[in-house]
């Protein structure tokens, strides 16, 4: 079901207020891997604003959906959604992967109230995904696992096991992301080494595929719709997005993979960050219903 206009644009609020504390947390800390942060923002966005049934004074409920950030050196966006939402003090992101912080680069579930599991290591979130799945389902349990999976960790070979596996197991209840943007560390992810054809590769491990815009609400909406209302296989929604999505001189520049901001920089992002929000109103106001 397409999202209301009310909560579509509620949701772009919330998604620009996420990216500009993203973007502080980056200043305070001296550096940070905001490219990937930027790009995934939307989709952490959506989920924990409307999809995830989850609770702020009871982070353990056992019967919680679970969110499993696979490609986990995006925690730098991570940490700022957990704050906002009330499950850990806003003040640690000033501290944010620095000596003695609770807020590594890469979040701790031993350490962050509402990890479900730590991916500092990449390749493995999806595997866990499996497992919390398999859980759910030996358990009796109703809930979901949500996993978002960079695009760069692709290359990683247990991602594939894994995907091979969901299928197997028929785990309808691993709704999968694909951060899409396309960059890696090392350059652009089909320099370095071609996923393409990415959608295919995933249809052929068993999977309905959602090849969409990650940076619109309501195409995603749409996507989560399907996969909760119980497949005949395990959906994977690729969301193609844009590294440093709102601020214009990161975006789709894969040196911006981890940098610093100095004062200059910080405030010419902010500057950015409310173009790029009137834009994204204006998009809501043209095409909600």
């Amino acid at each position: 079901m397409a999202l209301t206009k009310q909560e579509w644009l509620a949701l772009e609020k919330k998604a620009f207020e996420l990216r500009n504390l993203c973007l502080d947390t980056t200043y305070w800390a001296g550096s940070g891997h905001i490219g990937g942060g930027m790009s995934v923002m939307d989709m952490m966005t959506i989920l924990y604003h409307k999809y995830l049934n989850i609770k702020v004074d009871d982070p353990n409920w056992e019967d919680r959906d679970r969110f499993i950030l696979s490609k986990g050196h995006s925690g730098i966006a991570y940490a700022p959604v957990l704050c906002d939402f009330g499950y850990n003090d806003p003040e640690q992101l000033k501290t944010f992967n620095l000596t003695n912080s609770k807020m590594g680069i890469h979040l701790d579930s031993n350490k962050v109230v509402g990890v479900d599991a730590s991916t500092g290591s990449l390749g493995h979130g999806l595997s866990i995904a499996l497992g919390t799945g398999l859980a759910a389902r030996v358990l009796g349990k109703s809930y979901k696992t949500y996993c978002i999976l960079g695009d760069g960790e692709c290359d990683e070979g247990s991602n594939w096991e894994a995907a091979m596996s969901i299928n197997a197991f028929h785990a309808t209840n691993v709704i999968s992301f694909v951060d899409r943007n396309r960059c890696m560390i090392d350059g652009p992810t089909e320099d370095v080494m071609p996923l393409e054809p990415f959608a295919d590769k995933w249809r052929s491990f068993g999977f309905h595929v959602f090849d969409i815009d990650g940076h619109n609400m309501n195409e995603l909406s749409n996507a989560i719709d399907y996969a909760l209302g119980e497949p005949d296989a395990p959906v994977m929604i690729i969301a193609n997005t844009v590294k440093g999505e709102g601020i214009d001189f990161m975006e789709g520049d894969y040196h911006w993979h981890y940098g610093a901001v100095d004062e200059a920089k910080y405030n010419q992002a902010k500057e950015s960050l409310k173009k790029h929000y009137e834009k994204r109103i204006a998009r809501v106001e043209k095409e909600a219903k």
